[in-house]
């Protein structure tokens, strides 16, 4: 009688450790696709800022087409992508390229980095560059956690049984990441 009381007694913690492991990825899967939206609107946001920021250029900088063109194309891919992280990551490396060529390109127009507009376009692009950065690090922190689960042991065999499987950081180039951000130049 003894062994049967003790041998359900583990069973019931086995159960229980079961469904607290259970509960958990399910409340980090969430946490992911949280933090995943919260690159997502910040994306967005930069996408938004560019059409002014092409506009504002293209006033000041009319034969410099091919940069707005390579933006204004990198953007509407980038905006269109809705797939994995690594499929957003790389047309986001292709949008970041056009986006710093067409600042190199302003760069050579002084009465348009005098412009009230554009200096504001560029902090607000500064900002939003930030703050991608920083929601980019909180969803790869989350992954990472949680990839990390996925593959502990015992963790790992709730994971198997349920089909948690692990997450796709969302990477940058590495030629991105060790270039300077855009700046903004305030001293005009």
């Amino acid at each position: 009688m003894i062994v049967i009381l003790g041998l359900g007694g583990v069973l019931v913690v086995l159960v229980l450790a079961v469904v607290a492991s259970y509960n958990r990825f399910v409340r980090q899967h969430q946490l992911i696709d949280n933090a995943w939206a919260n690159v997502d609107t910040e994306l967005r946001r930069r996408y938004d800022l560019i059409p002014n920021l092409v506009e504002t250029v293209r006033g000041y900088a009319h034969h410099e087409r091919a940069a707005l063109e390579a933006l204004t194309q990198a953007r509407s891919q980038a905006a269109e992508s809705n797939g994995s992280p690594a499929t957003q990551a790389a047309d986001e490396n292709v949008l970041v390229s056009a986006l710093r060529g067409l600042l190199a390109v302003a760069e050579a127009y002084p009465d348009l980095e005098a412009n009230e507009g554009f200096l504001d376009l560029q902090r607000q692009l500064v900002a939003t560059e930030d703050r991608i950065q920083a929601a980019r690090r909180f969803y790869n922190n989350n992954v990472r956690d949680y990839n990390t689960r996925v593959q502990s042991i015992p963790a790992n065999l709730v994971a198997r049984a349920f089909r948690f499987n692990e997450r796709e950081y969302f990477d940058i180039d590495e030629a991105l990441a060790t270039a300077s951000a855009p700046t903004a130049s305030f001293d005009h």
